[in-house]
């Protein structure tokens, strides 16, 4: 992604950064097997090869996904549309999730988690979406911004 793509997705994605113990082996093995994907996501059936779909199975409805881009260790993005069970309910979220590993100079994983298509329409969401990958990765009042471009309001509310 080059940076003029980049600040185009950003003002409609939800950004999420970490620095973790793990070493990106690690790290990835938890993105791509389904029951350590489980463990800090949702029920999953993910198979890490690009053009494979997958779902989540969502609290309200499925989600369905493919993978777009996959780099053992280093990248890994995947759509992400729900599937919407009420009639009712408008504008499904249909957008693009990015996971960048970077080893860190101790051996450990510098995660960024970038959900792109992420209107503004679905801010609550980003407060459990924060809470979750807090609650997740054992990072517990950590005191970071819940993302990097959320508006103050939002976190005024969290």
């Amino acid at each position: 992604m080059n940076a003029e793509s980049q600040s185009e997705a950003a003002s409609d994605a939800l950004e999420f950064e970490y620095d973790l113990a793990e070493p990106p082996e690690k790290v990835w093995r938890a993105l791509m097997v389904p029951e350590l994907l489980a463990a800090w996501m949702m029920p999953n059936d993910i198979t890490p090869e690009i053009g494979n779909r997958f779902a989540f199975a969502g609290t309200d409805a499925a989600i369905e996904c493919e993978i777009l881009d996959a780099e053992p260790e280093r990248l890994l993005r995947y759509s992400w549309r729900e599937q919407a069970d009420d009639p009712a309910r408008q504008d499904p979220l249909d957008s693009v999730v990015t996971f960048t590993l970077a080893r860190t100079v101790s051996g450990g994983t510098h995660l960024r988690i970038v959900h792109d298509g992420f209107s503004r329409k679905a801010m609550p969401a980003i407060v459990m979406a924060d809470a979750g990958c807090r609650l997740s990765l054992g990072l517990r009042g950590a005191g970071k911004p819940i993302a990097a471009n959320t508006p103050r309001l939002v976190l005024l509310a969290a």
